[in-house]
């Protein structure tokens, strides 16, 4: 839904950029006790960084709990930040007096998931979209009222539609409204939280058509919060794929889902269904359960589930043989390995993880072979640190920092030139 302009996807500068989000961290105290002492903090969002040109939509995909809806309600100010900074038209927010503030809240509008959440059942379609034009001053009741009933037939609706109560409105329908109370005060800026995710697939379309219709037609920019990745590649210019606190890959969406370069945007590839038998099978992550937020994990905050994680450069094992290794670590390290795996066996735990009847590595065969002893003896907590102590990697030692890949940072270990280790072949082998 790009409009091919040229400048839709190509990278924004700081000289372009209506919007700048600079290590941005927004962390929440954990307390514990009468007392309620701090003891930790969930880093919900921890050193994000993105610019959004005028007239573009930079999407932000991830799982659910990645932090991204955390980063939309900060940059509105609905969360404070603990850290970084975030500049509007080249205003920091911070240091915004209480009339730039107000003009801010006008310039930049949110779309949020569930439309049913964004109305009081008691007002009337019309009051409610005419709401954010009583609040800036705008004081004539027919000129309200005339712009109201403009808009409700731009986004489809009818201009009698004013009296009605949103009870009598569609999902959809309601999500029209929604659009058009973010439009009635003119902003730069819409910042659409999942805003189609509580439809059915057809609603969806119509209401992504009406949004990209609508950006281009005023030229606003849009934030697109969303999880799902066909969305994504319809609707955006540049994409920012999201895990647990950090924007781990950026770059124009065709490259990013065309090419992805991080092992997590190939993760969230792979769990797309697709109707193509042809397609082949994407990775798959090594465990289910996304970590903690208030402990996320030391390094590459992926590493214990990333199918791709480095081996250590100390054992000489082929490609599949240290997959199925990682495997077995990173699962006994969650708790996740199957109830009767100790009752089971060793044969049966070899054969469940593909690590064949020995591994050609010494060393790795006998941490492996110790590890499902353990597990025999229903001692996972012994497993799990006989596996950490052979088969430590780069990956949760060391953090990874940006590293250019065509012109695109990623964050990965695989693209540091002071590690040595190649990037994986894409599409996989």
């Amino acid at each position: 839904m790009t409009d091919g302009s040229g400048q839709a996807g190509e990278a924004v500068t700081d000289a372009d950029a209506l919007l700048e989000v600079d290590s941005l961290k927004t962390h929440y105290p954990i307390r514990k006790g009468l007392l309620r002492r701090r003891v930790g903090e969930i880093r919900a969002v921890d050193g994000v960084s993105f610019e959004l040109g005028q007239g573009e939509t930079l999407g932000i995909v991830g799982e659910s709990g990645s932090g991204k809806s955390t980063v939309a309600r900060t940059i509105m100010g609905l969360e404070d930040a603990s850290d970084g900074t975030v500049r509007f038209d080249g205003k920091e927010m911070s240091e915004l007096s209480q009339s730039e503030m107000q003009e801010f809240r006008r310039n930049v509008q949110l779309i949020v998931q569930d439309p049913n959440e964004a109305f009081s059942p008691r007002m009337k379609v019309g009051e409610a979209v005419a709401e954010p034009l009583r609040l800036h001053g705008m004081e004539d009741e027919q000129r309200r009222r005339a712009l109201v009933e403009d808009l409700l037939e731009r986004v489809g609706l009818s201009a009698n539609d004013a009296d009605r109560y949103p009870h009598e409105f569609s999902g959809g329908e309601k999500q029209r409204i929604a659009i058009a109370r973010a439009l009635v005060v003119n902003p730069d800026l819409i910042i659409a939280d999942e805003p189609t995710s509580a439809l059915d697939s057809r609603v969806q379309s119509d209401v992504l058509a009406l949004l990209d219709d609508i950006r281009h037609e005023f030229d606003i920019s849009v934030l697109f919060i969303s999880h799902d990745i066909d969305v994504v590649r319809l609707f955006c210019d540049r994409l920012a794929v999201m895990y647990l606190g950090e924007i781990v890959e950026k770059g124009r969406v065709e490259e990013v889902l065309d090419f992805p370069a991080h092992p997590y945007t190939r993760v969230l590839l792979g769990s797309v269904p697709s109707l193509d038998p042809s397609d082949r099978t994407l990775a798959r992550p090594l465990t289910e359960t996304m970590p903690d937020p208030g402990n996320p994990p030391e390094g590459c905050r992926f590493h214990t589930r990333c199918p791709e994680v480095i081996p250590p450069d100390t054992l000489d094992l082929e490609r599949e043989h240290w997959q199925a290794v990682a495997d077995l670590r990173f699962t006994l390290q969650a708790d996740e390995l199957p109830e009767n795996a100790h009752t089971e066996g060793g044969d049966w735990i070899r054969n469940h993880f593909g690590l064949g009847d020995s591994l050609p590595d010494e060393e790795a065969e006998r941490a492996v072979s110790e590890a499902i002893t353990a597990v025999e003896d229903d001692d996972i907590e012994r497993a799990s640190r006989r596996m950490t102590e052979t088969f430590s990697t780069v990956c949760e030692r060391e953090t990874p920092v940006d590293a250019d890949h065509d012109g695109r940072p990623v964050s990965c270990h695989r693209y540091d030139s002071d590690v040595e280790a190649e990037p994986w072949p894409w599409p996989a082998e």
